[in-house]
């Protein structure tokens, strides 16, 4: 098995938000494409993604990576370096100045400048377009404005074109992490050219990028989307010329796939850990990255409304056995709110709650009154949880003496729309990969309304909001960890719902790969993938 990569960033990195002034040194310029250009290709399995826009994709992260490039990078060494941008600069971490790199292009041929991305982050935070990842943009001045019920602005008057290449952004308040949301993973900061504007549902089907791969015709439910090298483009160039992102519905198919050589690389289904090994030895990839699973609670459900109820769940699962058996110990029991390699995450805050103690759980659910009905656990089916689900929902029944019952969805569109109307049937899958790596990205996603994810917890605490907005003004990276450190403190007295694991991001791959690279957020870095010679 490969070594497992340590994908985060420390408090060197985080130094660079207010001195992030664009350097011009030879080492921090982006590699541009060779003439001859790289060679090989790839396939990837996916997930079908539905929406290709990047202010819309909920699963899209590989293409969006691929197709467009970040005004910010952050590599698996902890370096934060520019790639679209020249400098992301403020002296009061509320207004950012952002100064585009010159010569970029957009895959049919038009300039990137400062309006390309003031258009699209206008158009991804219009309420009436209801993108899914406009909440990325929700601290800008003027968000809320174009997302009011009746007479919506168009326009967020935080964004300012200054010049061809230079916009300013001015946030609701100080943001020392806005350089590291720019980053790769957060898709809605991503620029649209002007075609893109006048039919964004075309546009959904073939969107039009500035990254090193271009997309090669238009998107059609459970098709393999073709995908090939931008020859103009700036960035760093990338080692292959083309990859095949291949929607599957079950992943245990992907895996079987790679095993047969039919597929290059696939992500690593719960239920096959034990056999991976003997599969593919040293073809595993396990990424530490800045995930974190929770068991989701419906609060509106009173049944759950009472904190020992939610605390007692968290008692009465087994973590440690669940990861053994079914996670080969890739995992790691969950003990904070925030994933565990997020600079200043106080793990082991959780402290016995997240623990396993059957007998208490069950003393403290007594104590609530017990429970009426089944606890009917809902999570998405075809990815490989069935185990996981169906051990937790055991612990339950064994520990709780109540019913319970784990039901998977169809597919992941089903859950998704399911979770989204908060129409769980009870308590539910619910994840957050961060997408740069802070603790603030975690705690916004979950614990503030319109952070990104939707009834992931739908509980939201004006107190918690207010800590996290103290702790966003906090520029010193080590006075901020802590700061968000403080933030669970609170999220702890009323215990939501509970965490579960602190993810590892693993997948398998074929012989013909010889390298998969990562990066902060524990996704591969297909684009700088190396084929063995024999590929």
């Amino acid at each position: 098995m490969k070594a497992r990569v340590r994908a985060t960033v420390g408090v060197a990195a985080l130094g660079l938000v207010l001195a992030a002034c664009g350097s011009t040194d030879a080492e921090d310029e982006p590699t541009t494409t060779e003439t001859e250009g790289p060679s090989g290709s790839i396939s990837i399995a996916v997930t079908d993604p539905g929406q290709l826009t990047p202010g819309r994709q909920t699963v899209a992260y590989d293409f969006s990576m691929a197709v467009f490039a970040p005004l910010t990078f952050i590599d698996d060494a902890s370096e934060m370096t520019y790639v679209a941008a020249e400098s992301v600069e403020s002296e009061d971490a509320t207004t950012w100045t952002i100064t585009l790199r010159e010569g970029w292009t957009f895959h049919d041929g038009t300039p990137v400048t400062a309006q390309s991305y003031v258009d699209a982050w206008n158009t991804v935070a219009y309420g009436p377009n209801a993108f899914e990842n406009s909440g990325q943009l929700a601290n800008v001045v003027g968000y809320e404005d174009l997302n009011t019920e009746s007479d919506p602005a168009t326009e967020m008057s935080g964004l300012e074109v200054v010049d061809e290449s230079t916009f300013t952004v001015t946030l609701a308040g100080p943001d020392s992490q806005f350089p590291l949301q720019v980053s790769q993973a957060q898709t809605a900061m991503y620029p649209m050219p002007e075609v893109a504007f006048e039919d964004l549902e075309a546009y959904d089907r073939q969107p039009i990028g500035n990254g090193a791969f271009v997309m090669v015709g238009e998107y059609v439910e459970n098709d393999p989307i073709e995908l090939e090298a931008y020859p103009e483009y700036q960035g760093p160039a990338p080692t292959i010329s083309a990859m095949t992102l291949v929607p599957y519905s079950d992943t245990g198919t992907a895996y079987t796939d790679v095993l047969a050589g039919n597929l290059d690389v696939a992500s690593l289904p719960p239920d096959r850990t034990a056999q991976a090994e003997s599969d593919f030895g040293d073809r595993i990839y396990a990424f530490e990255a800045p995930g974190i699973a929770f068991l989701g609670i419906p609060l509106a459900d009173e049944r759950y409304q009472d904190i020992r109820v939610r605390q007692a769940i968290s008692m009465a699962i087994d973590r440690e056995t669940i990861n053994e058996v079914i996670y080969g110990g890739l995992y790691e029991p969950a003990t904070a709110f925030t994933p565990a390699i997020a600079p200043g995450t106080p793990v082991g805050i959780c402290g016995e709650l997240c623990e396993y103690h059957p007998e208490d759980a069950k003393d403290l659910l007594d104590e609530a009154g017990g429970f009426e009905g089944t606890i009917d656990i809902y999570y998405p089916g075809g990815i490989g949880l069935d185990e996981m689900y169906a051990a937790i929902a055991n612990n339950l029944r064994q520990n709780l003496e109540v019913e319970a019952v784990a039901t998977p969805s169809t597919d992941w569109a089903e859950f998704y729309e399911t979770r989204l109307n908060g129409d769980a049937p009870g308590p539910f899958f619910s994840r957050w990969g961060a997408l740069y790596p802070s603790q603030q990205n975690t705690l916004r996603v979950f614990f503030v309304e319109n952070g990104g994810c939707t009834n992931c917890i739908p509980w939201y605490d004006d107190e918690v909001a207010e800590l996290i907005a103290e702790a966003d003004a906090t520029v010193d990276s080590d006075d901020a960890a802590s700061a968000y450190a403080v933030v669970q403190e609170r999220i702890l007295e009323e215990f939501p719902a509970p965490p579960l694991f602190f993810e590892t991001y693993s997948y398998v791959t074929s012989e013909r790969v010889e390298v998969l690279p990562t990066s902060a957020v524990g996704n591969p870095l297909f684009s700088q993938t190396v084929l063995a010679e024999d590929a």
